[in-house]
C-alpha cells in the first residue's frame, strides 16, 4: 500500500530527501538504487517495495540517466507532475554544483597529479562496485530468480558484452524479456480458458 507525504513541507522533504541521495552518491544510477531503495522504501515507507521495484524496472527501460528517471517516477507516484520534477532536481542539482566546483576550481592536471585527490578515488572505486552489486542481488531476490530462470540474467549479460551488433544491443532483451513475460502469462491462461 503506497503512502503519500502528507505534511505541509512534503516537497521539501522531498528534495531534501533526493538532494542527499544525489550529494553523498558515487558511481551513479547503479549505486544510488540501494541507497533510494533504503531511504523511499525502509526508512519513509513512501512507498512497498513491490512498488520500487516496478518503478527500477520502468525507470530502466526509459531512455535517459537512470537515476533522474527512478527520481521522477518516485516524485510522480507520491506527489504527482511537481512531485517528479522536484525529486528530478534534487537528483540532478548535487551533481551540477559539484561538477561546477570542480570545473572553477580544479584543472586536469592538478586533480591528476594530487596524491590525495588520486587516492580518495582509488578508494572510492571499490565502494562504487559494491554499491552496484548490492541492488543486483536485492533485484534478484524480489524478482524471484529461482534456479530455472538464473541463466537469464548470465546469458543477457554475456550477449551484451559480445560485439556482435545489433544482438549487443540492451533493447532488443528488454523487446524479448516484455514478450518471453507475456507469453509466459498468457499461454498458461489460454490453455485454462480451453478446458
Amino acid at each position: 500500500m503506497t503512502t503519500t507525504i502528507q505534511n505541509n513541507n512534503s516537497y521539501r522533504r522531498l528534495f531534501a530527501t533526493f538532494f542527499k541521495i544525489g550529494a553523498f552518491t558515487f558511481g551513479g544510477g547503479w549505486a544510488m538504487i540501494s541507497i533510494i531503495e533504503r531511504e523511499i522504501v525502509d526508512k519513509y515507507h513512501w512507498i512497498e517495495k513491490d512498488d520500487f521495484l516496478d518503478l527500477l524496472a520502468i525507470a530502466q527501460s526509459l531512455p535517459g540517466i537512470l537515476a533522474v528517471n527512478i527520481a521522477t517516477a518516485i516524485g510522480d507516484k507520491l506527489r504527482g507532475g511537481r512531485g517528479s520534477v522536484i525529486a528530478a532536481l534534487g537528483t540532478i542539482l548535487p551533481s551540477f554544483l559539484i561538477i561546477l566546483a570542480i570545473a572553477i576550481f580544479l584543472t586536469p592536471d592538478m586533480i591528476k597529479n594530487n596524491h590525495i585527490i588520486s587516492s580518495i578515488f582509488m578508494g572510492i572505486r571499490p565502494a562504487v562496485v559494491a554499491l552496484i552489486i548490492a541492488p543486483v542481488i536485492t533485484s534478484a531476490k524480489a524478482a524471484k530468480i529461482g534456479w530455472k530462470t538464473v541463466w537469464i540474467p548470465f546469458v543477457v549479460a554475456l550477449m551484451i558484452s559480445i560485439d556482435l551488433g545489433f544482438v549487443s544491443n540492451p533493447i532488443v532483451y528488454i523487446v524479448l524479456g516484455g514478450l518471453g513475460g507475456f507469453l509466459f502469462w498468457w499461454l498458461p491462461s489460454r490453455r485454462l480458458k480451453k478446458k
